[in-house]
């Protein structure tokens, strides 16, 4: 179950890293359409990319994984905010931000003793 968890957390926080903060780093036209569309000014690109390697790096480290899982939930809070506010199709789009949070969880409370003590879905 933990390698399970460690397995999904190293996904995640590669998908945070390169395949979302890399783009807006690098300038690529979909994160700056994708910011155009939700209507953010592109000058916050560089930032939003610097948050969410924040968060993969809180979330990885096991001292902070909490805060970073927590953390990271806001930053995808954000994200279904801007992505329904503008009508992004629902299933793909807007709900993208709740699949990987709900696997952020998932893969938390694999991994840590901790966090099933606090939410005991198994017996």
């Amino acid at each position: 179950m933990k390698i399970t968890g460690w397995v999904l957390s190293g996904l995640i926080g590669l998908f945070l890293a390169i395949a979302s903060a890399a783009p807006k780093f690098m300038g690529i036209a979909a994160a700056t359409d994708a910011m155009t569309v939700v209507g953010w000014p592109l000058k916050h690109l560089v930032l939003i990319g610097c948050i969410e390697v924040a968060c993969a790096a809180l979330f990885l480290i096991p001292r902070t994984a909490l805060l970073g899982a927590v953390l990271t939930t806001g930053l995808l809070g954000g994200a279904l905010a801007a992505n329904l506010r503008v009508d992004n199709p629902l299933f793909s789009h807007t709900l993208f931000s709740v699949y990987l949070g709900v696997a952020v969880w998932v893969a938390l409370w694999l991994r840590d003793e901790r966090i099933r003590k606090v939410f005991p879905l198994l017996s």
